[in-house]
């Protein structure tokens, strides 16, 4: 065999047909072919997955113990295989610290650059702080009020690992027989302490105890001299009794234990007592203020040496919403306080005196109320108020002052020890951004300290393009020494920074949380971090990279993939994007169609070979002999929704309309504002009003013509279910209607059964042995576990019993066998199920079998089986439809039939409303609106809207000058003039 291709022989995943299939090596090759041929897998389920099971065999049995087991394809054999890496559209992580700079490791690199080469300067004052010398640490002392009592301590191992055993017999040998660990006192003359060595430890020496006086200056500067000796200029004060002010006059700052950032106290009398660092190196003599030593965790906002001490690190804290308390002014005073029910007694009695104190009614409606008692009910009283109630025992009575109902709530949810409590209070908190920190996440000691004057949490605000500008030559303005140090980590940055930028991204920000990016953007870090590791011979296998990319960023990534290939790699892609096809050295086109009825190679070979294929659908598009056609005429608007002052994230403040009636795309370059202007504000907007829900839309300041429609549905590509138990005929509800047919049947009537009887998810009709699943998974300890049919049902799920009712000659089971197709035949006498089947074959998805679990459905398909149940629900012909890149996974035919199903829902009176990249699909919309120019920060803007041809002739559009090569009415060249762009031709259907 040649060892210049990965040769696949008898692959049978899924639906493949004993495929055969040469890939070559250290070359970039493209799968292609229409949705649910075959693509995912072959690439992934079969030539990845073995790829990582061969890798994982050659460990050994203790080690793949830990790493579980993967199954072994359904494959004859893979030979020529190189290590696997798999990049797909998973999300980067959902923790909420994980932030773009921390997935790319660039935050790493910009702790060490800001804590080797960073000056330090005051967080009070600003001043560049500067070295603080022994005497001065002991004038200080002196100052302290005469008697105090002191430890002057040398912290000499902080919060670090270990039992510490030797450290103790050589503090004991060099005469030291006092430390304190964690906070506890300890004479190692006399016992040990028996440190978990899993655990963070501190431990401090105790270099003197004593008393403050003017004749102690000799004794107090002998120890301070010996305390910064072994903790290498660092001192440690602590003042078991401080007297009134000590903090101030000593100015250090406060050393804390391990376990401070969770709030943890210490017990007892150790509470009240003052611990204060001093630091040979780091003071404002300005401000009295010491700063704890720079270390790389001084930055990182995951550790307690560097997280804001107000929200722990996350930039956010929740705080009671004025909006949530009060929901509709216009009640009355005794009910518009959402959280307190006047028909309890407490909040009665309150409410009332409070009235009373202020001489107003409780009927009265709350925004009549003067703005000063407005903000007393809610804030507390400046005075006392004269509290009078009634009990069982008499007439009670006390003044003082009104709480006000935010900080009853915000003092109840900290004192609460019932989570029900808590959780109640809770549904009236907003997330705001922390006002300590201002979000950025670290404390006040940490963002003052600057690198040629710009802090880090200033880089972390800045857009990877900008980030990239600030640190090129950033050397020059650096000392000799400073530059020697810095240069490798400014190297490692600017590299990382210029991957990031050729896979399209430069328009995000390194502060941005990991969990609001796409798929697409997840997938692009992880190639773009691929790259920065330089690994030679590996197979990397990627999915749909394309995705949430616009045309004019598609070019930098397919040089980054090739690249990628250059370096001596093998690149296999799953893509439909008719560019990457283009500039691939192999295509491998799967088919001839969907489902069972694909499962073969049509063609493997290069771009000219695939359009030669006769066979091939996919060479018929790219050859241009079919194609997508424009619509002929626009239509006219019934009315509009017309979004004011969108300022949410990057929008800059816009008036965006929607034509009612009407197929409107929202286009921009990745980063411009689309998903923030469609998913924050206009689809939480609506919500918000129309549902009268919690949820809190992006910052905007009304949506008009809301009476003009009924409803909002926004459909997505998340999964229709989450168990192999769902499945698309019990989504679209379709398996009701079969159940109830199969039990109108003469046998179910004669033994009693109902509908209920034919689910496979309750007791009764189910096989028990599997639980209605069909498989059986046995465990094989290091070997990987094995799915096998039940042998109780043989994999039909239902128990004999069941399976004994027959309609038309089928079993229940050999229905959800069925494909849509074959359903859509087979139940040609009842028009209630063929209706809903036919929705399901007219979004492309008749190859499907209605049994086919939830979990083994791409994106693509899930949202096409939303689609599908949408279209069947009774509207009136007012619903506003919104669509996140519905062409996700589809192949050009299966596309078309995607545009005809968002023609036909807005022929139907509707409004659909889609964010896509994908020209096809744009150019088949009546309306336009245009975000940009750029992402991020330069992005935000409205560049045009109008119809698809005055987009065109927008100059400053992206998408406009993309346009032109799909417009014949256009007479403007775009950027691929100069290729054969596929017209329809007359006989396309």
């Amino acid at each position: 065999m040649s060892k210049d291709v990965i040769e696949v022989r008898g692959a049978e995943e899924h639906n493949l047909k004993d495929v055969d299939v040469e890939i070559p090596r250290e070359e970039l090759t493209v799968v292609t072919g229409l949705s649910g041929s075959g693509k995912s897998s072959l690439a992934f389920e079969t030539v990845y997955a073995e790829g990582q099971r061969r890798y994982i065999e050659s460990l050994s049995a203790y080690a793949r113990n830990f790493l579980g087991q993967m199954d072994k394809p359904q494959v004859e054999n893979v030979e020529g295989l190189s290590p696997a890496i798999s990049i797909d559209q998973k999300n980067a992580a959902n923790n909420p610290r994980s932030t773009v700079g921390t997935v790319t490791e660039l935050h790493d690199y910009l702790r060490l650059l800001y804590a080797r080469v960073g000056t330090p300067h005051c967080p009070e004052c600003g001043r560049e702080v500067g070295e603080q010398s022994a005497q001065n640490m002991v004038s200080r002392l002196l100052e302290l009020p005469e008697g105090t009592r002191a430890k002057l301590c040398a912290p000499v191992v902080r919060d670090q690992k270990g039992a510490f055993e030797d450290l103790f017999d050589d503090l004991v040998g060099e005469g030291y027989s006092r430390v304190e660990v964690d906070g506890e006192s300890y004479d190692l003359t006399l016992d040990r302490p028996d440190l978990d060595e899993n655990y963070d430890h501190t431990v401090d020496v105790v270099v003197d105890r004593v008393k403050i006086a003017p004749d102690a200056r000799s004794r107090i500067t002998d120890s301070v001299e010996t305390a910064l000796t072994e903790a290498d200029g660092t001192l440690k004060v602590i003042l078991p009794d401080p007297p009134e002010g000590a903090a101030e006059t000593l100015g250090g700052s406060d050393a804390r234990a391990t376990g401070d950032l969770a709030g943890d106290e210490a017990d007892g009398g150790e509470r009240d007592r003052l611990v204060v660092e001093l630091s040979e190196d780091l003071a404002c003599t300005h401000c009295g203020i010491d700063i704890s030593e720079i270390e790389t965790r001084s930055f990182s906002f995951n550790s307690p040496h560097g997280a804001c001490p107000e929200c722990e690190g996350l930039g956010e804290t929740k705080e009671v919403s004025e909006d949530l308390v009060i929901r509709d002014p216009s009640k009355p005073l005794k009910h518009v306080f959402e959280p307190w029910s006047y028909d309890r007694t407490y909040y009665s009695r309150q409410l009332d005196n409070v009235a009373e104190h202020f001489d107003v009614s409780l009927s009265t409606p709350f925004e009549d109320l003067d703005e000063e008692i407005q903000r007393q009910f809610l804030y507390g009283t400046d005075g006392l108020v004269h509290f009078q109630w009634r009990t069982k025992n008499g007439t009670r009575e006390k003044t003082e002052r009104f709480e006000g109902v935010i900080p009853n709530l915000e003092r109840r949810h900290v004192e609460t020890d019932s989570d029900r409590a808590r959780e109640h209070i809770e549904e009236y908190m907003a997330t705001t951004t922390c006002p300590a920190c201002e979000g950025t996440r670290l404390k006040a000691e940490s963002r003052a300290v600057l690198v040629d004057g710009v802090s880090i949490t200033e880089v972390n605000e800045l857009s990877i393009g900008d980030a990239l500008a600030h640190f090129e030559g950033l050397e020059a303005n650096l000392s000799a020494r400073d530059r020697k140090i810095a240069e490798e980590i400014l190297k490692e940055i600017r590299a990382r920074l210029g991957f990031m930028t050729e896979v399209g991204l430069d328009y995000l920000t390194l502060d941005r949380e990991a969990s609001t990016l796409s798929g697409g953007e997840s997938q692009r870090i992880r190639l773009a971090t691929q790259i920065g590791s330089g690994l030679v011979g590996v197979l990397y296998v990627l999915d749909e990279p394309s995705i949430g990319l616009h045309q004019r960023d598609n070019d930098r990534l397919l040089n980054t993939l090739e690249e990628l290939r250059d370096l001596g790699n093998t690149l296999l892609v799953v893509e439909h994007d008719t560019e990457t096809m283009r500039r691939a050295d192999n295509i491998i086109d799967m088919g001839p169609g969907p489902g069972k009825r694909g499962g073969e190679v049509v063609v493997n070979g290069s771009f000219d070979e695939v359009t030669a294929c006769e066979g091939s659908v996919t060479g018929e598009y790219l050859a241009g002999e079919r194609a997508i056609p424009v619509p002929e005429e626009r239509r006219e608007r019934d009315g509009e929704l017309v979004v004011r002052g969108a300022r949410q994230h990057n929008l800059a403040d816009l008036d965006v309309t929607v034509p009612l009636g009407t197929f409107t795309a929202i286009t921009g370059v990745s980063g411009s504002g689309k998903s923030t202007l469609m998913h924050d504000v206009l689809y939480k907007g609506l919500v918000r009003r129309m549902n009268d829900t919690d949820v809190n839309p992006g910052e905007h300041d009304d949506i008009e013509g809301i009476d003009q429609i009924e409803s909002v549905r926004l459909i997505d590509q998340s999964p229709i279910g989450r168990t192999p138990r769902s499945n698309p005929a019990t989504y679209t509800n379709v398996f009701d209607h079969i159940r109830e047919l199969f039990a109108e049947t003469s046998l179910a009537k004669q033994r009693g059964y109902e509908k209920g009887r034919f689910s496979f998810n309750v007791k009764g009709g189910r096989c028990e042995a599997c639980g209605g699943q069909g498989t059986v998974t046995i465990d094989m300890n290091f070997l990987s576990d094995v799915t096998v049919p039940c042998e109780e049902c043989g994999g039909a799920r239902y128990n004999d019993e069941t399976l004994d009712v027959t309609y038309k000659g089928a079993t229940i089971a050999d229905v959800l066998e069925m494909t849509v197709e074959e359903a859509y035949d087979f139940f040609e006498s009842h028009s209630g199920i063929r209706r809903r089947l036919e929705l399901l074959k007219d979004v492309g998805l008749g190859y499907m079998r209605l049994g086919q679990p939830s979990t083994t459905l791409s994106g693509g398909e899930a949202q096409r089986v939303k689609l599908a149940e949408e279209l069947g629900k009774k509207d009136s012909g007012e619903t506003l439809y919104l669509l996140d890149e519905p062409t996700t996974g589809l192949h050009p035919a299966d596309e078309r039939k995607l545009i005809d199903v968002l023609h036909r829902l807005t022929d139907d009176g509707n409004t659909v409303v889609v964010i896509e990249h994908e020209l096809d699909l744009v150019k088949n919309a009546d309306h336009i609106v245009d975000l940009g120019p750029e992402g991020g920060e330069n992005g935000g803007e409205l560049v045009a809207e109008g119809t698809p041809e005055a987009v065109a002739r927008t100059e400053a559009s992206y998408t406009g000058r993309y346009l032109r090569d799909l417009l014949p009415s256009v007479d403007l060249e775009g950027p691929r003039a100069d290729r054969d762009v596929a017209q329809p031709a007359a006989d396309d259907d």
